[in-house]
């Protein structure tokens, strides 16, 4: 890079195109992407976060993010979105600093580095970001993703010019090189959403019903069917739980079966939009996470939106010691603890609640007060650092060629 072309970078905004690839109005982690979009620009960023949909600039919650138009029909679809988004990479090659992309684009991407080569002269940097590996059910369709996303880990870890990943477990288990991890940035929540949930809530007093609320996907790994056992042998412990699941998936028809023989102490719900979430959790005293084993690598590799938005909304938690829970609340009193997912070990965990019945709401309060550090600006400052960590690191490289 010549000293004037080094002069001008510095003096404009750093300008990232991020490649989140699905429709951004029908995902429900659409919060990563465009609050984190909004945190950057905050920061000084000029980011086109590029999504499907309806073709132009769109408005999603208040924050502008730019559509390719494609079809309806699945492999069509993510061809016809990549050939029409290289045009546009290639259209503004020269005044981006950095592509950012996910597992199922650095196919597409990762070649264009060759261009560098080709056309000489500045090009952008091509960062690959990991949030999460694979869905969980064992379909055909889900083992060749698998297969895939591992085949575009060992490609980037050659390829790309850096990496950001959700958390340190997760560079690890995808195997970052380290020279290559220019950062590391979690998940979030938008305290904003959550702040007033606490105001109104009931507490139960002494003897009344605590009701449990678990919001997410139902799932076999996440072990919510031994909770509503544990639910149903405190009630003849003398002990009152409510337990409400709102969510869909393959434990669904299990779940809905258990709770059709609890007399209404488990009741399970369809999945709401994410705007309704606060109301929901108004309702709840405790908010239950995901219960995976303390030893399932991919939750060790994770960062827990849901943990983050019963914190924002004023709950202690029920959860199990994996180390993606117990990092964030770390010696916080907020969270109650099960050593495992096995009936036993939830058992223990509902007495300790039970007997902290008095105890909740300034639970809750703690929980909201640590929850800031947390938050999707939070989140964003890191990413920030991280790409601005691996920009400097390339113009001293560069800067230093150019002295030889």
């Amino acid at each position: 890079m010549s000293m004037a072309k080094s002069v001008q970078s510095k003096l404009r905004a750093p300008r990232l195109i991020w490649i989140y690839g699905v429709a951004i109005d029908k995902a429900l982690d659409s919060a990563t992407w465009l609050q984190t979009t909004q945190a950057l620009r905050n920061l000084g960023w000029d980011v086109t976060l590029i999504g499907k949909g309806p073709d132009g600039e769109q408005i999603y919650n208040g924050i502008q993010a730019t559509n390719i138009a494609t079809t309806e029909r699945y492999f069509l679809n993510w061809v016809l979105f990549h050939l029409r988004l290289i045009r546009y990479l290639l259209t503004h090659w020269r005044t981006t600093d950095i592509i950012l992309f996910h597992q199922l684009t650095a196919l597409w991407v990762l070649p264009l580095r060759l261009l560098g080569v080709l056309l000489g002269g500045e090009r952008p940097r091509f960062v690959m970001d990991t949030r999460d590996l694979n869905v969980v059910e064992p379909t055909l369709k889900n083992r060749l993703r698998t297969h895939f996303f591992a085949l575009m880990h060992w490609w980037a870890n050659r390829w790309a010019d850096g990496q950001t990943a959700i958390t340190p477990r997760m560079a690890q288990l995808v195997a970052i090189p380290a020279e290559q991890l220019w950062g590391l940035w979690p998940s979030g929540v938008s305290v904003e959403r959550f702040a007033s949930v606490h105001q109104g809530r009931h507490w139960p007093a002494s003897g009344e019903p605590i009701h449990l609320m678990y919001v997410g996907k139902l799932h076999e790994e996440r072990n919510l069917a031994p909770l509503a056992q544990a639910v149903e042998a405190a009630h003849k412990e003398g002990m009152s739980f409510a337990l409400t699941y709102v969510g869909s998936g393959p434990e669904q028809g299990v779940l809905e079966q258990f709770a059709a023989s609890t007399a209404g102490r488990v009741s399970v719900q369809p999945a709401v939009p994410h705007d309704q979430i606060p109301v929901l959790l108004r309702q709840a005293h405790v908010g239950v996470t995901s219960l995976p084993d303390p030893e399932n690598e991919k939750f060790q590799a994770s960062s827990p939106i849901k943990l983050f938005e019963y914190m924002a909304a004023g709950l202690p938690v029920l959860s199990t010691r994996n180390v993606c829970h117990s990092d964030v609340v770390g010696a916080g009193r907020y969270a109650f603890w099960a050593d495992n997912a096995e009936v036993p070990r939830l058992l223990v965990a509902l007495r300790q609640i039970w007997q902290a019945h008095q105890e909740l709401a300034q639970l809750g309060e703690e929980a909201r007060g640590a929850v800031n550090a947390w938050s999707w600006q939070a989140a964003g400052q890191q990413l920030d650092q991280a790409l601005r960590r691996g920009l400097a690191h390339r113009v001293r490289n560069e800067e230093a060629v150019h002295v030889h």
